[in-house]
């Protein structure tokens, strides 16, 4: 019989992911469909009950419910329940356990720039959901330094409190980081700033920039943020969110069949859904 697969959210028509996993599940011949369901907030306990009783093999959750779909699950990787959202979901034997691969896929994206944290100071920039998943994945890579920047310093501070792993974190004001901003060999922009339409704003300013860091942006709409593109005037090496984007989903596509796909095939699949 036909696997199903899906992605719920709500809006959900501007999702990628179907058509970038539905490619990949052809390529190795799955007999499975990957489709979008959208599910307001009030009915995902409904929905959630829904997919379960038609035995789904595995789904994918989006904004709103990364949190919201916790307590109607049978369980939740401990990860995914400290950070306190759940991306992807698996179907094991009837009981569907959440996970999160967003923090993962994004430290994923970074192997060809790092392969190991022990030397690197980071600054993360934010202090919300993605800056979650990402401080606390890899506050457990045991990085020299990871420190947090947000506008309001007190997010920041209960984002170093709450987080289980021992980690060497600071919590900055804007203009701290700044200031110290050379100090880091990775900086992290997680928020939605630069994002279309305001494409032109940026969290915090480069002029410190240490010149041989890595600048990632999450942002992958433009696919070179005003952030970005400073960076790179300065000859730092840069990195936006498609890489997050698509090694999130590969990881999913692994939990779910066992195959860690084609990330190259993946991507470009993606880059001309956003070039289009």
């Amino acid at each position: 019989m036909k696997k199903l697969f899906a992605v719920l959210g709500d809006p959900i028509g501007h999702s990628m992911s179907p058509i970038m996993l539905n490619d990949v599940l052809s390529y190795y011949e799955i007999d499975a469909h990957y489709h979008p369901f959208k599910v307001s907030p009030v009915e995902l306990e409904t929905a959630i009950r829904g997919l379960k009783a038609i035995g789904i093999t595995g789904f994918n959750v989006t904004i709103p419910h990364k949190s919201a779909i916790i307590p109607f699950l049978d369980g939740v990787d401990d990860l995914a329940l400290s950070i306190g959202a759940v991306n992807t979901v698996v179907n094991d034997n009837g009981k569907l356990i959440g996970y999160n691969t967003d923090g993962y896929g994004f430290i994923k994206g970074l192997e060809p720039y790092i392969s190991s944290f022990s030397d690197k100071k980071v600054l993360v920039i934010g202090a919300g959901g993605a800056a979650r998943a990402i401080y606390f994945t890899m506050a457990k890579m045991n990085p020299l330094a990871i420190d947090i920047t947000n506008r309001t310093v007190i997010k920041a501070k209960e984002l170093i409190e709450a987080c289980p792993f021992e980690s060497n974190s600071k919590a900055l004001s804007l203009d701290e980081a700044e200031v110290h901003l050379n100090e880091y060999d990775v900086v992290i922009q997680t928020t939605m700033i630069g994002m279309y339409p305001k494409i032109l704003e940026t969290p915090i300013s480069l002029r410190n920039l240490n010149t041989e860091a890595l600048v990632c942006d999450i942002v992958y709409n433009p696919l070179e943020t005003q952030f970005m593109k400073e960076a790179r005037q300065k000859g730092a090496a840069v990195q936006n969110g498609v890489e997050m984007f698509v090694y999130q989903g590969a990881l999913a596509f692994e939990k779910w069949t066992g195959i860690f796909p084609d990330v190259k095939r993946m991507r470009e699949n993606v880059l001309r859904q956003l070039e289009a």
